[in-house]
């Protein structure tokens, strides 16, 4: 019997350019910067990369420059035998900056919850202040995840 899976799709408009909101999730400086811990990888297709000092591990599937990334995505605490999320980000200009969606599907259910909240506390939050300048990272403590 296949695991149980969901799906979170958010939405937020960031004040960044596409090409600037890309680079954030695909460049492991840009990332570390907005949210404060290290990450690491090569953006291209097929690149590993980590992110969150190692929490966050997975593979650049699909790679559109400025428009649209596909990762192959788990974490420390994903459940054992089970297989990689998949994160889709689209990168679209709207007056007050960039629209990006994160399609975040085939999430254990059991996790579902707390990575919804968690895109919005650890990746939302940190990025919209990190192009607005208001503070330097969205870092919290490990144990708050």
């Amino acid at each position: 019997m296949a695991a149980r899976t969901r799906t979170i799709t958010q939405t937020v408009v960031v004040p960044a350019t596409p090409g600037e909101g890309f680079d954030a999730f695909v460049n492991p400086r840009t990332h570390a910067a907005f949210t404060g811990a290290a990450a690491t990888g090569a953006a291209r297709v097929g690149g590993a990369f980590t992110s969150w000092d190692g929490y966050i591990s997975g593979v650049h599937r699909e790679l559109v420059r400025d428009r649209r990334i596909v990762q192959d995505w788990q974490t420390t605490e994903w459940p054992k035998g089970a297989a990689p999320s998949r994160v889709e980000w689209s990168f679209t200009t709207v007056t007050d900056g960039t629209k990006v969606r994160m399609v975040h599907s085939h999430v254990p259910t059991e996790q579902a919850d707390a990575y919804r909240q968690g895109w919005i506390d650890f990746y939302w939050q940190p990025l919209a202040a990190y192009f607005t300048g208001t503070k330097s990272s969205g870092r919290k403590a490990r144990g708050s995840r």
